[in-house]
């Protein structure tokens, strides 16, 4: 048996990170022998979202510390929903879509865990794999009869939804991640289930059935539900969307933005529950907060690192640069995507080509791009050193413009006064 490398349950209970355990002794059998445990991931959508992080990480803490980890790809379960935290039914999703929402995670759990063969190599499955295509009769008869209707009635994942009414179909839910507990207990000696604090009732019928079937021993092990200091869920936006992991429909510069605009109250819990950094460093940076809240050391910490950790070096240079850039830094160094992504918020119009190919002046572009009321205003905002082009202070009233203005051959990035941004497009 390969040997624990480090104290996770310590690890997860200075983060913060313990909620809810099955065993009293669960620290000290970890502490003594190698776990193989494992984490569902629902592929209701093709990507992950930032409150996944927390799972996720805690199956990579689990590999770090000398344990092997299972993520488990509901392309099985997915067919049905999840109830939990669910105060509606959810739409089922077609055989189609589901294969594909599934094959974009797997991507992107394989990011986050070493699939190197060895000692500690984690492992990725698709519960579809046991599930799909089980006989109905036969599962009645091998898993069913495990369960009674008043224990599962009992679950508040269950109980929470019996006054709007549940479906047979996401009733049965429980039973079947039931059965993939018991499915990799026996394929892969898996005793553990990790997972956020709503999936409790499912990870007491899989350590149910577990011991009812192979009488044996497994345990569970859950995750605080993540909310910030204002009560709200973790993971939205300001404009209510979810913070995603797929750099398609979250990109990195918008990842970033999203953990360091992170709430003073939050952010040092944060650190412990998103980050790999340790607990003398976040202690230093909560001083840090404590002493100097505007700097937001903290916040870029956090923001730094898991941009890289989720994107990568790169990605986390460019949104560094482009958050730079808003306050003064070199747009010229942007790419186009960062560029566009930065400013897509900012009031936008389009001018002709031959702004820029005939020597048109500043004045008459800050009128028609509607950044300036009048010439008159135009020119005392330029005398008063108020505009700027590409982060550039103009002060000169004849300042002509040229292609040479343009970033990327087609966009102009005005500033007037401290922080109102427009961009210029060229119009074809």
């Amino acid at each position: 048996m390969s040997t624990v490398k480090a104290d996770v349950w310590k690890e997860l209970n200075w983060r913060g990170l313990i909620y809810q355990s099955t065993e009293r002794e669960l620290g000290e059998m970890m502490n003594k022998e190698q776990f193989t445990c494992y984490c569902g991931f629902d592929p209701t959508g093709d990507s992950l979202h930032a409150g996944n992080l927390v799972p996720l990480l805690g199956l990579a803490r689990m590999q770090r510390a000398g344990h092997r980890p299972i993520a488990v790809a509901g392309g099985a379960t997915g067919l049905v929903g999840d109830p939990s935290g669910k105060s509606d039914e959810r739409n089922l999703l077609s055989r189609e879509i589901l294969a594909s929402n599934v094959a974009a995670i797997r991507k992107q759990l394989e990011h986050f865990l070493d699939f190197t063969p060895g000692n500690y190599s984690a492992r990725l499955v698709d519960n579809a794999e046991w599930l799909d295509g089980f006989n109905l009769l036969d599962f009645l008869r091998d898993v069913g009869k495990h369960f009674t209707i008043n224990e599962m009635m009992s679950k508040d994942s269950v109980r929470n939804r019996m006054e709007q009414g549940i479906s047979y179909t996401e009733f049965s839910y429980m039973l079947l991640q039931g059965y993939d507990f018991l499915h990799l207990f026996r394929k892969y000696n898996c005793s553990l289930q990790i997972g956020g604090s709503d999936q409790w009732g499912n990870i007491l019928a899989g350590m149910e059935l577990v011991r009812r079937v192979e009488h044996k021993s497994a345990y569970g092990l859950t995750f605080p539900l993540i909310t910030n200091a204002d009560g709200q869920k973790f993971g939205k936006t300001a404009s209510g969307t979810r913070c995603w992991l797929d750099p398609n429909r979250t990109s990195p510069y918008k990842f970033y933005q999203f953990f360091i605009q992170v709430d003073d109250r939050d952010v040092i819990k944060f650190l412990r529950y998103f980050t790999f950094l340790t607990e003398e460093e976040i202690n230093d940076l909560a001083t840090k907060l404590a002493e100097q809240p505007e700097k937001r050391e903290a916040q870029k910490a956090l923001a730094s690192a898991l941009t890289e950790l989720v994107h990568s070096k790169t990605e986390l240079e460019r949104a560094e640069a482009a958050s730079q850039a808003l306050f003064g830094g070199d747009l010229a160094s942007l790419d186009k995507r960062t560029l566009l992504e930065v400013f897509e918020e900012a009031p936008s119009t389009e001018l002709p080509k031959e702004y820029f190919t005939t020597g048109r002046l500043l004045v008459d572009a800050l009128v028609d791009a509607k950044i300036e009321s009048s010439k008159a205003a135009a020119r005392q905002s330029i005398q008063g050193g108020g505009i700027y082009l590409n982060n550039t202070r103009i002060t000169n009233v004849k300042e002509q413009l040229s292609e040479n203005s343009l970033m990327h051959g087609a966009y102009l990035v005005v500033r007037r006064g401290k922080r109102n941004y427009y961009l210029i497009k060229v119009k074809e």
